[in-house]
């Protein structure tokens, strides 16, 4: 039997100042967690006793679908470089050299390790499928910690790897997930919902998130009420009104003096438009490694146009630009490219555009072309007519520009946030836009890391051929925030019995009256032999003290064992609900078990 006046609870009246969520506030208070450093927390006996019980109902889920697991956090660098993650990762990874000088890293994920394991040890399509997990530390050098145990640099993670003989085998271990992943939240008494996302520094071509709801939550996700379509918001989707154009004021591109106007809204303005009438440019340059000079980078100028009253999404961009990272174009930069200072900037006539084409008969196309700048244009353009835009000429702008009779965009692509109110993609409803918190994400790789280093089996007829992979994490921290979140009030939180510290604290309201904290003795064995986790608070304090902890720490249930011994009964309180029943002492395991499972 546990009793609360042996353990280690240290709980406390008020939140740490710097606590903004519910969460991170009462995880403090209930003495589940104590800070070591920015982002790096220990966790003590009540919260590592529920990290316990949500990795155990992890485990039992996973092990129906895989194998666990357990990889070392230590990596060397040569195996990231395989995959073309070492320099990708940046400041996000732990780096250290070890006492000879080579270079090592804290594994923030282990695709890595996975694939090195499988291409050692796989031979034979007879060996697939095959899914492999773990349950490990991950480490991110995350630059701003907050909120808790939400944003942190030291986690835990339940990563699984899939490898499958082509695609319709991934899309069968990517629904052996899902499933299992539906299942782990339900045991642990969420409510959630799944929506489509973008894959990140991941990769692949297929990525779904579980959210939870909750303005503690770091993403922005748009979901319509009626189709139950919901998407991260980098990567959701919409539909818009028709947008009305302007009269064509003369035949084709008409410039106009705009005088230090550089905004789209000064502009619109001083122009008498709506945003929506004219076209934003967006002067970036993507990066990409130099492979004729290790530690280089080499530039390619990118134009991004957008409606005037849009936004861009760059997790769109990084897809469009195949995962490769851009920047704003330096002042130099843009002068270059479009022979005009920022502000004036527009897609017709881009003299970089206009210079290299008039090369060709010197260069060899080849180089031509990797040295244009890349023109994106967002979908919301397609079919618009006499816009405006910026001429590339200080202080004048363009009037009457029509995409594909004045300017050619390299490719049309939506690039641009949903937002609240616009048509749902599927069903034309007005979608909803809210914070969420990811718990859990799931991954089609492809063949990115196969291909990267060098995995391949030998299939049916005896040729080589790369298998397929999948990649599915959970985060076992944001489990527990989450709950936290769902299940809060001014008094504290409670859990799920599932993945509480203690089914039921039992509470004498004076243990200084022997029949009491006898009674409370014998009700918390009986409990403990029906197969209850309790807690006995034999500690001499005040009830309001006692009952107060109670309600704080995330015990589901409480029995107060108080003046009604006299009469055979005790008092058990839901913590969700406030609500007070009368139990009988004799009878307490069954009625104490029939109101557990209400």
């Amino acid at each position: 039997m546990h009793r609360w006046s042996q353990l280690f609870i240290p709980t406390l009246r008020e939140a740490p100042a710097d606590a903004e969520v519910a969460s991170h506030k009462f995880l403090v208070r209930a003495g589940y967690i104590r800070q070591l450093a920015a982002g790096i927390y220990s966790y003590l006996f009540m919260g590592q006793r529920t990290l316990l019980k949500i990795i155990d109902i992890v485990r039992e889920e996973m092990n129906t679908i895989g194998q666990e697991f357990l990889l070392p956090a230590l990596h060397p660098r040569e195996l990231w470089e395989e995959s073309g993650r070492w320099q990708v990762m940046g400041d996000t990874m732990f780096r250290l050299k070890d006492r000879k000088g080579a270079d090592l890293c804290l594994g923030m994920t282990h695709e890595e390790v996975m694939t090195q394991i499988a291409r050692k040890d796989l031979r034979s399509y007879k060996q697939l499928p095959q899914i492999w997990y773990q349950i490990q530390n991950k480490f991110r050098d995350e630059p701003r910690p907050k909120s808790g145990l939400i944003r942190v640099r030291q986690f835990t993670m339940k990563d699984s790897y899939s490898f499958d003989i082509d695609a319709a085998g991934l899309d069968v271990s990517y629904q052996k997930h899902d499933q299992v992943y539906r299942a782990i939240f339900d045991r642990c008494g969420l409510k959630y919902m799944t929506v489509e996302a973008h894959s990140g520094a991941m990769g692949g071509s297929q990525s779904q998130e579980f959210m939870v709801m909750s303005d503690a939550g770091e993403d922005m996700v748009a979901s319509c009420g009626m189709c139950g379509y919901a998407a991260n918001l980098e990567k959701a989707s919409s539909q818009l009104p028709a947008a009305q154009d302007l009269p064509e004021d003369g035949a084709g591109p008409k410039e106009v003096h705009t005088p230090g106007m550089k905004t789209i809204e000064e502009v619109a303005k001083f122009l008498d438009v709506s945003p929506t009438q004219k076209i934003k440019t967006l002067a970036l340059m993507q990066l990409e490694d130099d492979k004729k000079k290790p530690g280089e980078k080499k530039t390619r100028p990118v134009i991004v146009l957008l409606r005037g009253d849009h936004t861009l999404n760059e997790a769109k961009l990084t897809t469009a630009l195949g995962g490769k990272e851009f920047r704003p174009m330096h002042e130099e930069e843009i002068q270059r490219v479009f022979g005009s200072p920022a502000g004036y900037l527009g897609p017709v006539k881009v003299p970089a555009l206009s210079s290299a084409g008039e090369e060709i008969g010197s260069v060899t196309q080849r180089i031509i072309l990797e040295a244009l700048p890349l023109m994106l244009a967002d979908t919301a353009l397609k079919g618009r007519k006499n816009l405006v835009a910026g001429a590339n000429k200080e202080n004048y702008h363009l009037k009457n520009v029509t995409p594909l009779r004045d300017f050619h965009p390299t490719e049309w692509v939506d690039l641009r946030n949903a937002a609240a109110g616009e048509g749902c993609p599927n069903c034309g409803n007005p979608l909803v836009v809210g914070t969420a918190m990811e718990i859990g994400h799931i991954f089609k790789l492809g063949y990115k890391y196969s291909t990267s280093m060098g995995l391949s089996v030998l299939d049916k007829d005896g040729k080589e051929t790369k298998p397929i992979m999948g990649c599915y994490g959970i985060g076992v921290e944001r489990i527990l925030t989450a709950a936290i979140e769902q299940n809060n009030d001014k008094d504290g939180f409670w859990l799920s019995q599932t993945i509480a510290p203690f089914d039921v604290v039992v509470t004498p309201t004076n243990v200084t009256d022997a029949n009491l904290l006898r009674t409370a003795e014998e009700i918390a064995l009986k409990l403990e032999k029906t197969g209850f986790d309790v807690l006995l608070d034999d500690r001499d304090e005040r009830p309001g003290v006692k009952f107060k902890d109670a309600d704080l720490v995330g015990i589901p249930y409480r029995i107060n064992v108080g003046k009604k011994v006299t009469e055979g009964k005790v008092e058990v309180v839901t913590r969700s609900t406030r609500q007070t029943t009368d139990a009988s002492i004799a009878a307490i395991e069954a009625q104490f078990s029939e109101i557990a499972q209400a």
